[in-house]
């Protein structure tokens, strides 16, 4: 069979093992982790979800491997605790029953123990070893490792890996990337050392090199090791490419495959884990040059969901392997519909980062476009009713959408009904900024999955009380989104003043000098992609703080990017808005302007309550979602629109 894909589909064989394709399941940590550390059943269905999806490899993330120097919130494997090896054993079961190979990431956080644990006040009493005694940023102090210490971390790596391999896991990657303990001893910003660990390249390498002996001894000659490590740190003092070249050719002879990712932890989380201001596959090249001089094969991973973008670099032989995280949390089926024709189906990532603050917020796992994601057991097939009903649903949102797709997966005859001529409710307006195109872009494939559900979608219809009685379903879905914050200042009706969600419509009339008015989410989004046009953009904020809306993960990020594009007036509240700009109180109340040709209203959207209140009796089951409800954001919409479905 000719596939489209064909270097992406094609298997590759390491060792012994036999890989079915070229895409690999990136480690990602669980979420249900037991005091004990011992992989939970939510963890173990939220990996075998990527298996099932169709990914070759499926990586459990983390392991640590010597909990009395590394007292991280993370997974123990050790056949001293209760359950921890029938739990690996059950994870490694659920992943290789789909035909993925199971690998598990064995890891040491060195200097950043405790990183992912819950309760920050015994994070904060933990000891915190590392390659040299120093202080860490947040004012940690950190101990120096001795040889003793040293060489009882290098076995227990052997000691973890021939456990994993008992268990049934199939290859393990050793973690020596991302600011962990072996990158802290790699990396000239954190190797101080004036013995053999430190000082020379040699000299840094030979802990990795210890490790990966230790754990070959334990795993056998055919036993795929990979070594995952930062191709250039992207940090003063750190190593930079030419310096990953030579530490990949130095671990070379001891590893399977060396697995190229960018960065150290708490530097750089924007080029680690691109955002949505980076290109995709941004950190490709380090995998590219990193190629040219090793023999042995090369994965690469970075904001990469495009089969296009992924069968290139495959075929162009810049890596062997892609690597996705992210990109499969928002379809974790991505593998399957590309082998089998379908990209067109794809739910793209949208770099959102939801699913890293959540995780850091709330200690659970979420996507914004994607409700299966951290509920997994409850399964991922919709359950056809025995019963099918008429649903209605008004709004082309995505809440709408996705309610349409998930009522008609389950065997409803369902009518979607959008007032406008193109559905995607707010997410037209970003169109209008190149770096959220794939939210733009995920209303269409909303409405394809739809459509091949069977939804019936009528445009330029609006649901009235009159329209409902006329098509009498059984189900209504109200998902009639939000409308633009319009407040009495004056001038804010002239024709230079225009609305955030209708910038894409005037893209070529907004002159050189801009004014957002408004710092939230929208309106900081908005200014960055104006001072990316070369624009001298302004932001008039009446709050301290801008984007106070935006997750823990992202806003940091925004925040950069702002300082690049933008000037800030924070504290400024809008009077009047004129030819010349809008005229603002100040903090120290003086009336001040703020000088600008045109000024972009990004004050917040509220309900669109009247249309809601005049369809709530109109069905005997009516839900109210996404914005229509309260406005919020993607995530919430989604998560309303496949629950109120599965309701019906």
């Amino acid at each position: 069979m000719k596939r489209k894909f064909p270097n992406l589909s094609s298997p590759i064989t390491i060792g012994r093992t036999t890989f079915r394709n070229r895409l690999f399941s990136a480690p990602m940590g669980g979420t249900d982790i037991t005091n004990d550390g011992c992989i939970g059943p939510k963890s173990v269905a939220f990996y075998e979800l990527r298996a099932k999806g169709g990914a070759a490899a499926v990586t459990v993330s983390e392991c640590m491997v010597h909990p009395q120097t590394d007292g991280s919130h993370a997974y123990h494997l050790d056949e001293k605790i209760l359950n921890s090896l029938a739990c690996a054993t059950y994870t490694a079961d659920a992943i290789y029953r789909h035909g993925a190979v199971p690998s598990l990431e064995l890891s040491h956080s060195g200097m950043f123990a405790g990183t992912y644990m819950t309760d920050r006040e015994k994070q904060q009493q933990l000891h915190q070893w590392g390659p040299c005694d120093s202080v860490r940023a947040d004012g940690v102090r950190v101990k120096a490792l001795t040889k003793e210490l040293i060489t009882k971390i290098v076995a227990s790596y052997g000691h973890v890996a021939g456990l994993a391999k008992r268990a049934g896991f199939e290859m393990v990657m050793i973690h020596g990337g991302h600011g962990w303990l072996i990158n802290q001893f790699l990396s000239p910003l954190f190797n101080h050392r004036e013995d053999e660990y430190g000082g020379s390249l040699e000299n840094r390498c030979r802990f990795a090199i210890e490790v990966l002996q230790s754990v070959r001894e334990a795993v056998g000659p055919d036993f795929p090791i990979e070594f995952r490590m930062s191709g250039s740190e992207f940090v003063e003092d750190g190593y930079g490419i030419e310096e990953g070249i030579r530490i990949a050719q130095m671990i070379e002879p001891y590893v399977d495959i060396i697995h190229v990712s960018a960065g150290t932890y708490q530097k750089t989380f924007g080029i680690t884990h691109p955002s949505m201001f980076e290109a995709h596959g941004r950190n490709v090249y380090l995998a590219a040059e990193i190629k040219k001089h090793v023999s042995k094969p090369v994965a690469t991973i970075g904001g990469l969901n495009d089969p296009e973008q992924m069968e290139e670099i495959i075929a162009s032989g810049k890596a062997d392997i892609i690597y996705m995280g992210r990109a499969l949390l928002a379809d974790p089926f991505l593998p399957r519909k590309m082998k089998e024709g379908r990209e067109d189906e794809i739910v793209k990532c949208l770099r959102c980062f939801t699913c890293m603050a959540e995780r850091a917020a709330t200690s659970t796992r979420r996507c914004a476009v994607n409700p299966l994601i951290g509920r997994e057991i409850e399964g991922d097939e919709v359950r056809p009713v025995m019963q099918p009903k008429k649903v209605l649903v008004a709004g082309g949102g995505p809440g709408g959408l996705y309610a349409a797709y998930t009522a008609a997966r389950r065997g409803h005859e369902v009518i979607l009904c959008e007032k406008e001529n193109e559905l995607g409710g707010i997410l037209k307006s970003e169109q209008a900024l190149p770096f959220k195109r794939e939210m733009y872009e995920l209303s269409q494939t909303y409405r394809k999955l739809a459509e091949n559900a069977g939804v019936t979608i009528r445009m330029q219809t609006e649901v009235t009380p009159e329209y409902v009685e006329k098509e009498a379903p059984d189900a209504l879905i109200i998902a009639v989104g939000s409308s633009p914050v319009c407040p009495p200042i004056k001038g804010i009706d002239a024709e230079h003043v225009i609305q955030v969600t209708k910038l894409y419509q005037h893209r070529k009339s907004i002159s050189d000098d801009v004014i957002i008015l408004g710092g939230g989410l929208a309106g900081c989004e908005c200014a960055v992609h104006l001072g990316r046009e070369g624009k001298n953009v302004s932001i008039v904020e009446m709050r301290k703080n801008l984007a106070p809306d935006a997750n823990v993960r992202y806003r940091p990020l925004l925040m950069q990017e702002i300082e690049r594009y933008a000037k800030v007036y924070s504290g400024y509240t809008g009077i009047e808005i004129t030819n010349d700009g809008i005229w603002c109180q100040n903090p120290a109340g003086e009336q001040v302007l703020v000088p600008g040709k045109n000024v972009i209203c990004a004050l917040g959207q509220k309900s669109n309550t009247e249309v809601v209140e005049s369809l709530r009796d109109t069905a005997l089951y009516v839900r109210v979602i996404g914005d229509a409800s309260k406005v919020a954001t993607i995530t919430q919409a989604v998560y309303q629109g496949y629950h109120a479905a599965l309701d019906i």
